[in-house]
């Protein structure tokens, strides 16, 4: 009786309804078992054809060799501005060598934070010097740090000298990267490519220190003549500076 139910249910239907989700349920079971392994193998077994070749593998040899080339590059350059501040220190080795820590960001012109402080003999209007020349003052200090000033900042005010014609004038920020000299003569005799010194007439930094080159003279400006100055030391790109003993 059993045989005959049996056979009366393979040829009914039944079976080929069900064999299916036994199929699947099995093949769950196998994935569960596998933790996913058969389904990693199915892929990579389908996606072989399209894994990279002969031609990709040799682009990635060649980013490898940029990336090694790039890295090289830039530990060469490091290495060399570090054997440029030993050699500054060495050569004033009364000045304080110090790294830039902080810029602020809404005031990118305007002034820096160094590490060095009052526990390292950095005082409060000591001049600041960059790779080129001069490029602030201190204007606060903390035991541990200190806070510059720099030429362009609008608050800034620095006496200077244009060699050249011996010609006086005074050096403000106006909050970008290029300062104004108002000379204090109605007919300064600057013109552009003129080099601009400290003024040895200044009480506030040593006289002769580079400041920059001028750039535009404008005769006409009210009430004394103006010039743009390109300043020798890039407060952009400064992250190590040399204060002056005060």
């Amino acid at each position: 009786m059993p045989a005959r139910r049996w056979l009366r249910l393979s040829n009914g239907g039944l079976l080929p309804q069900v064999w299916p989700w036994v199929l699947v349920l099995t093949a769950l079971g196998l994935i569960r078992l596998s933790k996913g392994a058969l389904v990693s193998d199915a892929y990579a077994l389908l996606s072989r054809p399209f894994w990279p070749g002969t031609a990709q593998a040799e682009w990635l040899r060649s980013a490898r060799r940029f990336e090694d080339q790039a890295r090289l590059s830039v530990l060469e350059a490091e290495n060399a501005r570090l054997r440029g501040v030993v050699g500054l220190q060495r050569a004033h080795p009364t000045r304080i060598s110090a790294p830039v820590i902080s810029r602020d960001p809404a005031g990118w012109w305007q002034t820096l934070l160094i590490g060095r402080g009052s526990l390292n003999g950095v005082r409060e209007g000591a001049a600041v010097l960059a790779p080129g020349g001069l490029i602030g003052l201190i204007s606060s200090v903390t035991p541990t740090t200190a806070r510059v000033t720099l030429l362009t900042d609008p608050s800034s005010r620095v006496g200077v000298l244009v060699p050249r014609t011996r010609h006086h004038g005074l050096l403000s920020g106006i909050g970008t990267d290029r300062p104004l000299i108002r000379f204090l003569e109605k007919d300064p005799g600057a013109v552009a490519g003129d080099v601009v010194t400290t003024s040895p007439a200044s009480t506030l930094v040593p006289p002769d220190l580079p400041v920059g080159v001028i750039q535009k003279v404008d005769i006409g400006a009210d009430p004394a003549p103006e010039a743009v100055v390109q300043l020798a030391a890039s407060a952009a790109s400064t992250d190590w500076v040399q204060v002056l003993p005060r």
